[in-house]
């Protein structure tokens, strides 16, 4: 390449012409023009080699800051030329219609738009006939087996695979009727072509719209889009204005005598085309908001504000590719640019897609499994480290993608420092993903061992049996390790991360240890607090969901912290008690619990009765489905524990597991009153009986009647 230069031109003019110019290795060579008279009186000056002209590298004057300024001065220079070229639109049929008739397709013989036509009828009547002629075959496998995830991707799947077998065979009878009908390089045989491709392009958005939302058919619907079917008629009309629109372009750029034609038209339908996605978006912004929020059951606030700002990213994202659009005529290679915006508005589209598909599907293959075979804490924590780096190799893929296409773009680096800037980007992409991957490992291994929060409200039923859900001591010190090993994971990778952005990470680790001893000195009471906590923890003096006794306070154990826990008393109230302030716990909840009370009875009760009925209702106890398995040494008679003036005190006792305690002790008291009354041995009673003449009796009554009612025969034991 020669480039003759008058010598009067800009400096950063120049530059980039020769940058144009030398894309794809190609040498340039500079030449530097004379007027008449020079060129008379001497030769022209040698060639002087590109490297050599070329002005030099960027210095870092050329800032961020300088190159969006040039882009923006690009865009608006690129906005006023189409605007001034739409009225040269009017130009562009008598061009199409002058190349047009030049064409030799079609002088002999049936014309070239008969045969044009006559291709698109076959195609069209071939993908036809074999969607008829499949349309059994496919009916039968579209139908998913199952509600789950899996089986409808399988049924959506084989709709897809039909959609394409008719896409590729209209393509290969389109191919074949240009070659036979079409054989000279034109018009006409380019305009096949573009049109054909085109086609197939806007039919293959539709065959992915109907493989993600299924119109007409919700049970193998992949992508729960409200109002899905709304969407895909707005797809529909997308996918058939847009192949239309290119394909318009692509060919007014062969047939167009003056680009100011091609750049009007351009001009307009890329702003149709923009306004037309910004209206979509915003249609569909509560459809997106919910479709984002759906997939997990309580959203965090970080995910709330994703799924609020969802909708208005990709009316952005279109802004930003018209953007483009306008300023690529103004720059060199600007049609690369123009590429990159189509290429990246389909992968902000079908990266989120992808990697919610991926880990969709990964889950409903893990449910299918666990349903048989159930999992291990660590097979558990393994597939949700799969999951997390399925979709996170999809998100790291999109946007090395995206930065492959846009760093040059916005940065203005050259080569060597383009392929500086993607090593360094790929390297802390790695070290995110790694660290995004391990944090997801620790809290799904955390959480398999972490024990479920029972309901902590009022009991309603009494004699409703509680469930034995004391964790092992493991369980109980999994909260307190997952708090420790995942703020460790965190401040680990984002020191890496900082590390390789370049920054110097030497007085942070300074700063953090001495703040670290600034706490250990000025917060004594904390420090007691951890110490004491994990020597509790080590001697495993209690776990989560046992009854304890501090002392002062009382309750269940409901939740574990590095420095302290919460009881919850039997009334509802919680108590926080810091590890430091426990001078000595009482576990009331560990291995077994022995309950002893009294049962008063008559002086003329028979004590070898009441004995054996007490162990028959103890036998009975033992055989019984819903209480025999918690007794570890069935009801039995102690003895007489008292005799008193109104009294015979007989001791029972029992032992049981500690959390049914109650439940049995209320099964026990009921099933003796009653079987002892079965057997007449009757109980004490405070009743006082007078005994005289006639002329005592109504004082007798009026006592008998002034008695005390007597107390319930079934008295707690005194010790």
């Amino acid at each position: 390449m020669t480039l003759t230069l008058r010598g009067d031109e800009a400096p950063e003019a120049v530059r980039k012409l020769i940058d144009a110019l030398a894309a794809g290795g190609r040498k340039v060579e500079i030449r530097l023009s004379r007027s008449d008279a020079s060129e008379a009186s001497g030769p022209a000056p040698a060639p002087v080699p590109a490297a050599a002209a070329a002005p030099p590298a960027p210095t870092p004057a050329a800032t961020a800051e300088t190159r969006i300024e040039e882009l923006w001065n690009h865009f608006v220079e690129g906005f006023d030329y189409g605007n001034a070229a739409i009225p040269h639109v009017v130009e562009v049929p008598a061009g199409w219609e002058r190349s047009w008739a030049s064409n030799r397709n079609g002088v002999t013989g049936p014309s070239a738009g008969l045969r044009i036509l006559a291709g698109v009828m076959i195609a069209l009547a071939g993908a036809l006939l074999f969607r008829l002629a499949t349309a059994g075959w496919f009916a039968t496998r579209l139908k998913p087996a199952g509600p789950e995830f899996g089986p409808r991707l399988v049924a959506s799947a084989y709709g897809l695979l039909q959609d394409l077998a008719c896409i590729a065979l209209a393509l290969a009878l389109a191919r074949l009727t240009r070659m036979l009908w079409l054989p000279d390089a034109d018009l006409a045989l380019t305009t096949f072509r573009t049109a054909a491709n085109g086609a197939a392009i806007g039919a293959t958005y539709i065959a992915v719209g109907r493989f993600l939302l299924a119109p007409g058919a919700a049970e193998r619907r992949i992508l729960p889009l409200p109002r899905a079917d709304r969407h895909f008629a707005i797809l529909t009309a997308y996918a058939i204005a847009t192949p239309i629109v290119v394909t318009s372009a692509l060919l007014v750029q062969e047939t167009a005598t003056s680009r100011l034609g091609l750049a009007g038209l351009v001009a307009i339908t890329g702003a149709a085309i923009t306004l037309f996605k910004i209206w979509w978006f915003f249609d569909a912004r509560h459809d997106l908001t919910t479709l984002v929020l759906r997939y997990d059951t309580t959203p965090s606030p970080m995910l709330r504000l994703l799924a609020a700002i969802t909708p208005w990213f990709y009316i952005a994202t279109a802004i930003a590719i018209w953007m483009v659009g306008r300023a690529a005529p103004m720059m060199a290679g600007g049609g690369r640019f123009v590429e990159a915006a189509g290429l990246t508005q389909i992968i902000v589209v079908l990266a989120p897609i992808l990697a919610v598909g991926v880990t969709s599907w990964i889950a409903c293959h893990q449910a299918s499994r666990a349903a048989i075979h159930p999992p291990s804490p660590m097979t558990r924590a393994a597939g949700a480290a799969l999951r997390a780096a399925a979709g996170g190799l999809i998100w790291v893929g999109g946007l090395y993608v995206m930065a492959r296409l846009w760093a040059s773009f916005l940065l203005g680096v050259s080569s060597a420092q383009f392929a500086e800037f993607m090593r360094q980007a790929a390297g802390l992409a790695l070290m995110i993903f790694l660290g995004w991957v391990a944090i997801v490992f620790l809290r799904a291994f955390f959480d398999a061992y972490t024990p479920r929060r029972r309901a902590s409200g009022p009991i309603i039923d009494e004699d409703a049996v509680v469930e034995e859900s004391v964790p092992t001591r493991l369980a109980t010190v999994m909260p307190v390790l997952r708090g420790v090993v995942l703020a460790a994971v965190f401040g680990l990778t984002g020191l890496v991360v900082l590390s390789r952005l370049g920054v110097d990470i030497g007085p942070l680790l300074a700063g953090f240890g001495i703040l670290g001893l600034a706490i250990s000195f000025g917060s004594q009471a904390l420090v007691r607090d951890i110490v004491s906590g994990f020597f509790f923890m080590l001697e495993d003096a209690f776990r989560v969901g046992e009854y304890v006794d501090t002392g002062r306070l009382k309750g269940t154990v409901e939740k574990i912290s590095l420095r302290s826990m919460q009881l919850r008393h039997q009334s509802g109230q919680i108590h926080t008690v810091p590890f430091g302030q426990i001078q000595s716990l009482t576990n009331a909840s560990r291995d077994w619990a022995t309950i002893k009370f009294n049962v008063r009875l008559d002086h003329s009760a028979d004590i070898e009765q009441a004995r054996k009925t007490i162990k028959k209702v103890g036998l009975a106890l033992l055989e019984d489905p819903e209480f025999g398995p918690h007794f570890i040494a069935q009801l039995k008679m102690q003895g007489v524990a008292d005799i008193t003036d109104s009294a015979v005190v007989i001791r029972l006792k029992f032992t049981s597991k500690p959390a049914y305690a109650s439940s049995l002790q209320r099964e026990a008291l009921k099933r003796v009153y009653r079987g002892l009354n079965e057997a007449h041995v009757p109980f004490a009673s405070n009743l006082v009986t007078v005994r005289g003449g006639e002329a005592g009796a109504s004082s007798g009554a009026a006592a008998a009647i002034a008695t005390v009612p007597p107390p319930s025969p079934l008295a707690p034991a005194a010790g």
